[in-house]
């Protein structure tokens, strides 16, 4: 086996299939021997008193998985999804997400419905149809004359009819039969927006988070954090925090310094009792103008690496109208509504922890990796999710418990605070875009004529320069994705491979170029380059991951050579997307609906975007008006194709949602450092967009037979293109950097 078979086998060789054909070997039998349940996948489990049980394999987090995943099920399984109980899946190889670009148990990636699309469906069919054969057998009738109607199955010509809970013996006996799909004109679930089944809970506070998790002898931990990431205790006085009241026990950990309390308010009030000193390090020098002083300069020269390259991009940036710019993204934060937590109990050999994670595959492998247990001795609860936007796909607080429930013995409890969260974030990357690109006139006398009047885009040169995701989370993805038996030191040196890779910038991080590198348009000239940029600062995945940044840098730019092209921005785009359908598709939609050639009032600038991301295509189009600093965000008229629509109530949900979380960020948002401390350190520094500054949101999808694709993040990259266009239709002031009402406010940034 040469080095590459080895890797590729060990990276994907742990994909689980939850619902096998053929013969089963007599699992679905045995289980039901055990358990009297009918247990045909690893989805589904019916009992003998007909209750219906759905094991949610991606976890909810606002989005509406619960929803959107039952009714697919419930739609081959001929049952009504509020009847049936939802649990949520412990961390299992069972449940590893089936998108071959993930294939570990993960939600992310606006993967959820794509990829459980097709299994969910066959999930239910199989079950249906192992209980309409246990009928068909029972009643010794043809199995084409047995039909399931709402949790039974039916026989017409003798009125007869047996729920399910009467047919599990039956059904248990039964192969794993193939099965075909109902056709879509059957569909009486799937493309209706049902209620949302996790409304009720949420109200009515039955829902678990991770915060509301109690267990016998619970203790609670609070952990004072360095000032400044990567820093480290140089002197430590806990005499005062031990005398609290409550205080269990002062632990120094690799995080800090753990306050261990029988509750969180004398934990948090014993933290503050602590007198500790730090090692700053190298982190006490951090500063935000400094590093992006450095990325510019980074950008002035050629890329480290080659993202795409067409035509001659450099000799076109000779010729015609040449125009320039430098775009800068900041550092962003998750801003969770429920900070992080995690609860951990470790007694008789075996680790359960419940935590609000993303990533349950993850975190199992990452809290063994910590406390040098076995995979199999590692329990994944999941809860419920305050919010997730990529940040539970990190599972530092899981591990944090971890490490203190193996020293105090006793089940515990870690909560981080706002102040926590928001300092000690893993964040969206910082980036900066130096652009060139060229617009030739025509005159009608060269050798191949143009067209006179306005001109065309010729050359387009992208160098960009971002801190690389891979290199900070693509050891966890690895590590968890081989298989279970894979021997410690050999999980290690797989996982840790890549990450050293890109670091050093000798693999191309696709995180920190898509949206880039695959620009539709048709443009002759082409070259896109990037640069990864190392500052200590740890990044990870954020909502829409590097789409929302590069379409903020490639949209605005574009419309800056529309402009200098003395084009129209829409009808250029519409002209350079005749080779993407579906780009165009949802540009003329958005266009449309929203008016684009109508008059607007007196200060009021219209703004467009379209971007593709997540296998979804979206456009904005965005109607604004500036008083000072101030934007005013009146109107965002949206258009989305994201395949076949399982649930439209939770699509256009979704839209909403990311249009606000974007407009918060382009806005408002940024995380900036001085002397290494971040400056953003709660909702008063770090704002979001206000119920008062929401605008009107309409959403408009288009009509697919695709499959379905993602939903929860392509909504986020185009906003903030729309609006910074808008800004200049209405102003003429071209805003280049982020956050918007930042920029208004220092001279010269906006120009």
């Amino acid at each position: 086996m040469n080095r590459r078979t080895f890797l590729l086998g060990t990276a994907s060789g742990a994909l689980a299939i939850g619902c096998a054909f053929g013969r089963t070997g007599g699992r679905v039998w045995r289980h039901h021997q055990r358990t009297g349940e009918l247990q045909p996948n690893a989805w589904i489990r019916i009992l003998a008193d007909g209750r219906v049980i759905f094991t949610l394999d991606r976890v909810e987090m606002g989005q509406g998985t619960m929803t959107s995943h039952a009714a697919m099920v419930c739609e081959e399984l001929e049952v009504d999804p509020t009847t049936i109980t939802i649990l949520p899946a412990e961390a299992s190889r069972a449940y590893d997400n089936p998108d071959r670009q993930i294939r570990v148990q993960i939600t992310g990636g606006s993967t959820s419905t794509k990829a459980s699309w097709q299994p969910l469906r066959e999930a239910g069919a199989v079950a249906r149809e192992m209980l309409r054969r246990a009928a068909a057998e029972t009643w010794a009738v043809p199995l084409g004359e047995c039909v399931a109607i709402a949790g039974t199955i039916q026989h017409a010509k003798t009125s007869r009819m047996l729920r399910y809970g009467e047919l599990v013996k039956a059904a248990a006996r039964q192969d794993t039969p193939r099965v075909r799909l109902k056709d879509p004109a059957q569909w009486t679930l799937i493309g209706k927006s049902l209620g949302r089944l996790d409304i009720r809970p949420k109200v009515d506070g039955s829902g678990i988070y991770g915060v509301d998790v109690q267990l016998p002898g619970l203790l609670t931990a609070v952990i004072v954090r360095p000032p400044v990431r990567g820093g480290t205790v140089a002197k430590l006085d806990a005499s005062a925090a031990r005398a609290r009241r409550g205080v269990v026990d002062v632990v120094q950990i690799p995080e800090g310094v753990a306050v261990i309390a029988e509750g969180y308010w004398e934990a948090r009030t014993g933290a503050e009792l602590l007198q500790v000193t730090w090692d700053e390090g190298h982190g006490g020098t951090l500063d935000t103008d400094a590093l992006f002083a450095a990325f510019e300069k980074l950008a002035s020269a050629r890329g480290q690496r080659t993202a795409h390259d067409a035509g001659d991009a450099y000799e076109a940036l000779g010729k015609g109208t040449r125009v320039e710019a430098t775009y800068r993204a900041p550092y962003l934060a998750h801003a969770t509504m429920e900070p992080q937590n995690a609860t951990c109990w470790i007694r008789r050999g075996r680790c359960e922890v419940w935590a609000p994670t993303q990533t349950p595959g993850i975190a199992r492998f990452r809290v063994a990796e910590a406390i040098g247990f076995d995979l199999d001795d590692v329990a994944i609860h999941t809860t419920l999710i305050g919010g997730g936007f990529g940040r539970r796909g990190l599972v530092d607080y899981a591990v944090e418990a971890a490490r203190l429930a193996q020293r105090v013995k006793r089940p515990i409890k870690v909560m981080w605070s706002r102040e926590d969260d928001q300092e000690h974030d893993w964040y969206r990357p910082m980036a900066v875009s130096k652009f060139v690109g060229s617009v030739e006139f025509g005159t009608g006398n060269e050798s191949r004529p143009l067209q006179p009047g306005p001109g065309r885009i010729t050359g387009w040169l992208h160098r960009l320069v971002a801190q690389s995701i891979v290199t900070h989370e693509a050891g966890d993805f690895l590590g968890a994705r081989v298989p279970n038996a894979t021997p410690r030191a050999l999980r290690r040196l797989v996982s840790a491979g890549p990450p050293r890779m890109t670091a050093r910038g000798t693999l191309l991080d696709p995180t920190s170029i898509e949206g880039a590198a695959d620009l539709p348009y048709a443009i002759p000239n082409l070259r896109v380059e990037y640069t990864p940029a190392e500052t200590g600062i740890p990044v990870g995945f954020w909502r829409s991951v590097g789409h929302s940044f590069n379409a903020f840098f490639t949209e605005c730019f574009f419309d800056e050579l529309a402009h200098a092209a003395g084009k129209d921005p829409y009808e250029l785009r519409r002209e350079l997307l005749a080779s993407h359908p579906r780009h165009r598709a949802v540009l003329e939609l958005a266009a449309t609906r929203a008016g684009w050639d109508t008059p607007l009032a007196a200060g009021v600038g219209r703004g467009i975007a379209v971007h593709a991301s997540f296998h979804s295509f979206c456009a904005q189009v965005a109607e604004v008006s500036v008083t000072g600093n101030r934007v005013r965000v009146h109107r965002v008229v949206v258009a989305i194709d994201c395949g076949r629509v399982v649930n439209p109530g939770l699509v256009a949900a979704q839209v909403e949602s990311a249009v606000i979380y974007g407009l918060s960020a382009a806005l408002k948002q940024q995380i900036t450092h001085r002397k290494g401390r971040v400056q953003e350190t709660n909702f008063h520094t770090y704002r979001s967009l206000r119920m008062h500054e929401t605008p009107v949101i309409e959403t408009h999808l288009v009509t697919s037979t695709e499959d379905p694709t993602g939903v929860g993040e392509p909504g986020v990259p185009p906003i903030a293109p729309a609006l910074c266009n808008a800004i200049f239709a209405a102003t003429g002031k071209r805003i280049r950097t982020l956050p918007i009402e930042a920029a208004l406010a220092s001279p010269g940034a906006a120009s």
